[in-house]
């Protein structure tokens, strides 16, 4: 029977979810090309009922995300709307649904009823899932059946007031989404995780054999499984970044007052923008007098997390991958990161290895492109990313 015929009805429209709404509530009417489900915080009970876990205790560390195009519109129109204080129900991780207009599904439906393919996109070190929005909405427009997890990580956007315990790793990171795609009742087929989000896919892989797919790709965007080495000098370093950050004033004025600061601070003025979208109004849009803004992230936690990402060695998933994992490198031609030459060998030599055991590892290159790779080259990232998402939907209409 073809996926088409097996189609649920288009799901009725649902009212917003209050506060005592069912695990992984999703507020979904019958959806458009490249929509967006609006971002909930499911409950972290009954997790460890519903998915079989290995916990283990990596560390691990991030680099930077992309200062993408939409940073300079953020800092023209300070005009934010006052954001009250948030829900104190612990949740597990703020999030979007991006779906393709053939996607007709949501999580009250039956659990007899499939989930679509779903991809989980990433972030990097002091980014969001906004960094991942754009181009969402592009790969679910030309795969219209697919859809799109894209997730705030720990002391990162809106999952920052999520209060989480230490430590704050990569290890406990990955436990995060994996907890929420439980919740979300999904089975991810494609994980792309950029910087420290392709570190923590990895973990992801590394630490259950469910609620992931087999087979699962993985895609590593800019990063190594083991040792993080410091790019050149004159480059924005993450590290002093985030110390940089954290001695700032937990509230400024305006946007452009951390801009001209990071500057001052030998930062570049793309990093500097890129920066100060993470700024949201602490006090109401009519009080222009007492205007104030305050960081949507938590910088202690993510200094610790970015250590993590420095110390964490995942090596041992890639060059033992498990049947039915296939993991993908990318590294960027203008790269943040030093690739040593040993970190390329081992990675090529891995991919015999994965060959023999019925997994797969790839190198690829991103050319004419940086550290931020989605903001740099979004064209060349999409031809490359395409491949996946074709040979997915290939696979799944065999099935059916």
């Amino acid at each position: 029977m073809s996926a088409a015929a097996r189609a649920p009805p288009p799901p009725r429209a649902l009212s917003a979810p209050s506060r005592r709404a069912p695990l992984g509530a999703v507020n979904l009417s019958a959806p458009r090309p490249g929509a967006r489900v609006g971002a909930a915080r499911p409950r972290e009970e009954n997790f460890h009922n519903n998915c079989l876990l290995t916990s283990s205790s990596l560390n691990s560390s991030p680099l930077l995300c992309p200062p993408c195009n939409c940073a300079q519109m953020a800092l023209a129109d300070t005009r934010i709307p006052y954001q009250p204080d948030v829900d104190k129900h612990a949740g597990v991780l703020a999030y979007e649904l991006v779906q393709g207009n053939l996607v007709q599904w949501n999580s009250f439906m039956d659990k007899a009823i499939p989930d679509p393919p779903t991809a989980v996109l990433l972030h990097g070190i002091l980014g969001s899932r906004k960094n991942w929005g754009s181009f969402a909405k592009r790969l679910a427009q030309e795969f219209p059946m697919w859809q799109f997890l894209l997730v705030d990580l720990r002391c990162h956007g809106d999952s920052a007031s999520i209060k989480k315990r230490g430590p704050h790793t990569v290890a406990s990171t990955a436990l995060d989404v994996l907890k929420l795609i439980v919740q979300l009742r999904l089975t991810p087929r494609v994980l792309v995780g950029h910087s420290f989000g392709g570190k923590v896919a990895l973990s992801m892989v590394e630490q259950a054999a469910k609620p992931l797919a087999r087979p699962v790709r993985v895609w590593v965007l800019d990063a190594t499984p083991g040792k993080v080495r410091a790019g050149v000098d004159g480059e924005d370093h993450p590290a002093e970044l985030i110390e940089f950050l954290r001695r700032m004033p937990e509230q400024v004025s305006s946007k452009q007052e951390v801009v001209d600061a990071l500057v001052k601070g030998q930062f570049s003025v793309d990093v500097a923008r890129w920066v100060a979208t993470n700024l949201h109004r602490t006090s109401p849009l009519g009080q222009r007098s007492s205007s104030s803004f305050s960081w949507t992230f938590d910088l202690n936690g993510i200094s610790e997390m970015y250590k993590s990402y420095e110390d964490t060695n995942l090596w041992r998933i890639v060059e033992n991958v498990p049947r039915g994992v296939h993991i993908n490198f990318l590294k960027a031609e203008r790269s943040l990161h030093r690739w040593a030459l040993e970190d390329l060998q081992r990675i090529h030599t891995a991919e015999e290895l994965a060959a023999d055991e019925g997994g797969g590892v790839e190198m690829h290159v991103l050319e004419d492109a940086g550290h931020w790779v989605h903001a740099d080259n979004p064209d060349g990232l999409f031809r490359i990313l395409s491949s996946t998402f074709r040979i997915e939907t290939t696979i799944r209409g065999m099935q059916d």
